[in-house]
């Protein structure tokens, strides 16, 4: 690995972050309502209709707080000297809360949450699939491949929704929704993890019986493909064990394509799981996105979505340094 492509690879990360940066501040501002207006009508219908004097006095006042009535390109050039700073702005569905310190408060939940399920799911579905692409594995076990293809066709807010029902109507043993006891002050003690572990029994499960199946089917193509090459029957006439011939041969090289996967997912991840979250009224990333959305909260939705575009170009820049640790054969080389 050269400092020429380390360089280049940061240039390529930098122009990714300006790109989707400026995307980020456009797409929202194609929308034709205007988010103060449409949150004062939102609050004057959550009053009941009773009238409020001087209502468009009170939005004019916000859109100059929020500097929606300068020009666009000086909207777009604010916008630009605030992400240096790391200010968002305040957030419109919020107000008058920090869009920084939403985002800090919503992100804890989803990490624990989406984090830790996506990389389980990886894990299991990754060892699975590859028993499943080997060659001497039991021919009973192919039967698992057809269920593997049912359960990845079922979107998860759907299995969300079955296990919603059945463990929750038809078998009241888990929490419904939230991610603790309301009546509970969140402190870092058993009572309290036990709690928490409870109430993400039921997301996490509906992430994970999701994804397994499409890191299982992913990993056993990469094994069957794997396994017609040239070193893998090498390794098989030197006599090697079984065992390594699995593990240090075929699983190795096939990895590679699913750690790609997991980290675009690692990355993904602090958009949080915006269905699950909202299906269970789960406090992360992804329900405070479709807060944001519905209420048409630009700085809301940039903050997130900045915090989105910044994970996934990093995520991709750390896998590119680590591939030739994980891949001998790769070196990054002037010819």
């Amino acid at each position: 690995m050269t400092v020429d492509y380390v360089l280049k690879r940061l240039g390529m990360f930098v122009l990714i972050i300006f790109v989707a940066g400026t995307l980020n501040f456009a797409i929202p501002r194609l929308r034709p309502t205007n988010p103060v207006e449409e949150r004062m009508n939102q609050l004057l219908q959550q009053a009941g209709g009773v009238h409020i004097a001087n209502v468009e006095q009170m939005i004019e006042r916000y859109e100059e707080r929020f500097g929606l009535k300068n020009p666009l390109w000086l909207q777009y050039v604010n916008y630009w000297i605030a992400l240096s700073r790391l200010d968002f702005g305040q957030s419109i569905a919020y107000f008058p809360a920090d869009v920084t310190k939403e985002v800090r408060r919503a992100m804890p939940w989803t990490l624990g949450l989406v984090g830790v399920t996506t990389v389980m799911a990886a894990v299991i579905g990754s060892f699975f699939g590859a028993w499943l692409g080997w060659t001497r594995t039991p021919l009973a076990i192919s039967f698992v491949v057809p269920l593997l293809l049912i359960v990845t066709a079922v979107p998860f807010y759907l299995l969300g929704l079955l296990m919603l029902w059945a463990f929750t109507v038809f078998w009241p043993i888990l929490p419904g929704g939230g991610a603790h006891d309301p009546l509970l002050a969140p402190t870092f003690d058993l009572r309290t993890i036990i709690d928490i572990v409870e109430h993400a029994i039921l997301p996490a499960g509906a992430i994970i019986l999701s994804s397994i199946g499409f890191w299982g089917l992913g990993m056993r193509g990469m094994m069957v493909t794997t396994m017609g090459d040239d070193f893998i029957k090498l390794a098989e006439f030197k006599g090697l064990k079984e065992r390594r011939i699995f593990v240090r041969y075929a699983v190795r090289n096939a990895l590679l394509p699913q750690v790609t996967g997991l980290a675009i997912n690692l990355g993904f991840v602090v958009s949080g799981s915006v269905l699950v979250e909202v299906l269970f009224a789960y406090p992360g990333i992804g329900n405070l996105l479709y807060t944001a959305i519905t209420s048409n909260d630009y700085f809301l939705i940039q903050g997130v979505l900045m915090y989105v575009i910044f994970a996934v170009g990093l995520m991709l820049f750390i896998v590119d340094m680590i591939y030739p640790l994980i891949d001998p054969r790769i070196r990054y080389r002037s010819a």
